[in-house]
């Protein structure tokens, strides 16, 4: 996925989130409601965490250096790790204490169709934002089941936003319910049950992500549909006997590094070994881009090794 695909769905989910949150703020102030100040928490948080994920994506897109000869692409892993973690501290936990203050002290919500007009707008918003977040996710895994391609992706600068807006959907729905429910049985303790699921829902999906950037901080492997063209490709090569190890790990979304141990047929003639490696890495660099970094390393002769020993 260009970076450019990134970019355009967390500026969707910014601007929609930025204008959200003042809105919510606002209705929260003025109605009282518990459930409101959570969502206006929430959309703040959001638009907080699009700001990081922004700074990520810049940040990763520099050239490689002295001190990071392999880029700084997993610079986004790392603020899409602290999204998750502001999205548990500010978000999930002032939600559930903000509701629990409400449910020991309720107190009625004043002009409650202000609450309901408002969450109604950010359903809107929030609905728009959503889908083009999962319009650029299906663009890059058209075939793959929701969750599996949700679990396989590499780019957090897409499926961070797509998990922020579906947490987002169903929090505004959980404030709703809370709020109506409060109405009709005139119990406004529900405003505040409401809240805390909303920071409950709202750790959940910081534990989720944290879990996911978790394992491209420490180095995730390369899809295996990747590893396998890459080796078929290799073992296509009549000058190459077997493909004994191919190691990946994710530098950034679209940067993989490959480490290749590979058996080259003996009756290679002077110099074959160096010819056939350089155009083997240049042919699985031209087919898969997404291969920054190649390294083929020629399997030990036999021989060689019994005289080692």
């Amino acid at each position: 996925m260009a970076q450019g695909g990134s970019r355009r769905v967390i500026l969707a989910a910014l601007a929609g989130n930025l204008a959200i949150a003042a809105t919510k703020f606002a209705a929260a102030l003025y109605t009282g409601s518990s459930a409101m100040l959570s969502e206006a928490i929430h959309s703040t948080v959001d638009t907080g965490n699009q700001g990081l994920l922004l700074l990520g994506l810049r940040r990763a897109a520099r050239p490689p250096g002295p001190q990071h000869p392999f880029g700084h692409g997993m610079e986004l892993y790392f603020w899409a790790f602290v999204v998750a973690l502001l999205i548990f501290a500010l978000g999930g936990a002032v939600s559930i204490l903000e509701g629990w203050r409400k449910v020991v002290a309720p107190h009625p919500v004043e002009s409650a169709w202000i609450n309901f007009a408002v969450l109604g707008a950010a359903v809107l918003f929030e609905g728009l934002s959503f889908r083009v977040a999962l319009r650029e996710f299906r663009r890059v895994h058209p075939d793959e089941p929701f969750w599996s391609a949700i679990r396989g992706s590499k780019d957090p600068g897409v499926f961070a936003v797509l998990l922020e807006d579906a947490a987002a959907l169903a929090g505004l729905l959980l404030a709703l319910a809370g709020l109506g429910l409060a109405e009709w049985l005139d119990l406004p303790m529900l405003d505040g049950v409401a809240s805390i699921a909303i920071g409950l829902l709202l750790v959940l999906t910081a534990g989720f992500l944290a879990n996911e950037t978790r394992s491209l901080l420490t180095g995730e492997a390369a899809s295996p549909r990747l590893l396998a063209a890459v080796r078929a490709a290799l073992l296509a090569d009549p000058r190459v006997a077997t493909v004994e190890e191919v190691l990946s790990m994710h530098l950034g979304p679209r940067e993989v590094l490959l480490a290749v141990t590979i058996d080259f047929r003996d009756d290679l003639p002077g110099g074959g070994v160096e010819r056939a490696a350089a155009e083997l890495t240049r042919q699985v660099e031209q087919a898969h881009p997404e291969v920054t970094r190649l390294f083929l390393r020629p399997r030990r002769p036999p021989a060689l090794d019994a005289a080692r020993e």
